[in-house]
């Protein structure tokens, strides 16, 4: 159970993120202390979590950064992330986040189409410089997870179809401006089984196979991330299996001598960090159900209405040894803002504080003024 020193309303208006920041370095520790070796370096997805004292935390521990916009290369600079040390994502990256990134040294660009090394080209001849790129190559792995978080599919709206590779590879060979220095991979995200990354290294194996057939050698292989957290006993298993998920990747992968592997760990390293603190406005007696109507909304935590995802509810204030069966939900008028259904808790009352657990990663950053409410504040406790 979360324990929080909040009692009513003593300077802590909810809703709010609450980030055990004594556990985010127990994680960040473990994380470092299961790699293989030096040659395995984690990039700390941004998108996760952009909170800027989360950011600092990570970069303060040695981490590397993996990056989908220009604003978030921005917040990782500032953060104290090296340039060098950042590599930039995402399908639709827009010419000013190309030249940005170019124009401070980012370690590199991960290229997911041919259109888009047509323009990385374009732009870095044009700058006078030479841009670093990996390709992004969908491998076509099922990772058995949510449909709107698998991404390594061959028909994917990301990446480049394994089919051709050839081609890309070409192209940046016979260009001036591109330094083709990998391979960029990523299956899926919330991924609690190893199979799908054992699966993958041999996918990997075979591509870097068959491209150093032709004399292409790579510096660095970046793997994506996707390992998954414990949302429902986040008490019992507080730190995810990191020592599973590189022995998956280090036993399986055949890294060449000098070679880098990348890993893009985002939800593993904060989600479970996080909790969303709510108070209880009402509780409403209906004919088949009881509804605890909270504070918090989907605007603040949106995982449960889009990806129909569940978070363990804990009610923190509650001293009844007695339980009930509740519908927890939000104020927003939409049917979907619902946090769970037939939550069982200790019989809840009007002012009650509730947290959702395992909230650290895709809450915070994700939170919205829908309904023109104000963004959820964040309080940090060691």
């Amino acid at each position: 159970m979360l324990k929080l020193n909040i009692h009513g309303s003593d300077g802590c208006p909810t809703p709010f993120y609450y980030y055990d920041m004594a556990l985010l370095r127990r994680t960040l520790d473990a994380a470092l202390e299961a790699r293989p070796s030096d040659a395995y370096h984690i990039h700390y997805a941004v998108k996760a979590n952009n909170n800027p004292v989360i950011l600092r935390e990570i970069a303060s521990r040695g981490f590397d950064a993996d990056c989908v916009s220009g604003g978030e290369i921005r917040q990782a600079v500032e953060a104290g992330f090296a340039p060098g040390s950042i590599v930039l994502a995402g399908v639709g990256k827009g010419d000013d986040e190309i030249e940005y990134a170019l124009t401070i040294g980012i370690g590199c660009l991960n290229v997911e189409s041919e259109a888009e090394l047509q323009i990385i080209d374009e732009i870095a001849a044009r700058m006078g410089v030479k841009a670093p790129v990996a390709l992004r190559i969908n491998p076509d792995i099922d990772a058995h997870t949510h449909h709107y978080i698998t991404t390594g599919l061959e028909e994917d709206k990301f990446g480049i179809d394994r089919r051709l590779l050839d081609r890309a590879v070409s192209y940046c060979l016979a260009s001036d401006n591109i330094d083709l220095v990998g391979l960029h991979f990523h299956i899926g995200s919330q991924i609690l089984t190893m199979a799908p990354f054992e699966i993958l290294c041999d996918r990997i194996n075979k591509f870097v196979s068959h491209l150093k057939e032709q004399g292409v050698t790579l510096r660095t292989i970046n793997v994506g991330g996707g390992l998954g957290v414990d949302y429902d006993d986040p008490d019992t298993n507080p730190i995810p299996d990191f020592k599973a998920f590189f022995d998956a990747i280090s036993h399986n992968l055949k890294l060449e001598p000098g070679q880098r592997c990348l890993c893009e760990l985002g939800r593993s390293l904060v989600a479970q960090c996080g909790s969303l603190i709510t108070r209880v406005r009402y509780v409403k007696e209906g004919i088949d159900h009881k509804y605890v109507i909270v504070d918090a909304g989907m605007n603040d935590l949106i995982r449960p209405a889009l990806y129909q995802a569940h978070h363990l509810i804990q009610n923190l204030t509650s001293e009844s040894v007695h339980t009930d069966l509740y519908d927890v939900v939000g104020p927003i008028c939409e049917s979907s803002d619902c946090f769970g259904k037939n939550e069982r808790l200790p019989i809840t009352h009007r002012g009650d504080i509730l947290a959702i657990r395992t909230a650290g990663a895709y809450g915070e950053t994700m939170a919205s003024q829908y309904n023109s409410r104000p963004l959820p504040r964040s309080v940090f406790a060691d």
